[in-house]
């Protein structure tokens, strides 16, 4: 696939199936995700795998967080929460490993730059014929998630990419007018 078919159709994925990417592929999605821009070479990303037993912790860890935010949480919040993990068989949880103080590198630009990495693993992953679907929502902020993987206080989860074979038929790709989202300054 060449680099503008790429950039032009990836699309997510919502549902994935095994098996999870090989090690090969495994390997050509780090590399893409170490291109990504880094102003002072920081590197600040980190990324951990989640596979096999993996997904049930992760999906324990969910669990867990459910029950601190609400004590009185019922058995199928509780069991919604451990399954969300299971529906690819891997994912990839991108950290931004901000490294505070830096001087013109503030915060912002470090998070940004995982968020870059995070790309580069979904552009990786669809050149390759994989699945991918970007998540986050209230587990990439909540501290019992931060604790359970060990992040430092300045770190940030900046995405949960599922990761899998195609399950599913790719959805039409919406075509977007330029002119709605382009200012020029002639």
């Amino acid at each position: 696939m060449d680099a503008m078919t790429l950039l032009h159709e990836r699309s997510s994925m919502g549902k994935l199936m095994g098996p999870p990417p090989s090690p090969e592929q495994l390997e050509v999605i780090y590399r893409a995700a170490l291109r990504a821009p880094d102003h002072k070479e920081l590197r600040p990303w980190r990324f951990i795998e989640f596979s096999g037993e993996g997904l049930s912790r992760l999906g324990e860890l969910f669990a867990e967080a459910e029950f601190r935010e609400d004590p009185h949480v019922g058995d199928a919040a509780l069991d919604a929460a451990r399954k969300k993990p299971r529906r690819a068989p891997m994912i990839i949880a991108v950290i931004a490993k901000v490294t505070p103080d830096i001087p013109k590198v503030p915060k912002i630009e470090q998070v940004i730059s995982a968020g870059c990495a995070a790309h580069g693993i979904l552009l990786a992953a669809h050149a390759q014929g994989l699945g991918a679907m970007w998540r986050s929502g209230k587990y990439a902020f909540d501290p019992t998630v931060h604790k359970g993987l060990g992040l430092a206080e300045n770190d940030e989860v900046v995405a949960f990419l599922y990761l899998g074979t195609p399950g599913g038929r790719h959805k039409p790709l919406p075509n977007h007018d330029i002119d709605d989202y382009v200012e020029r300054w002639d």
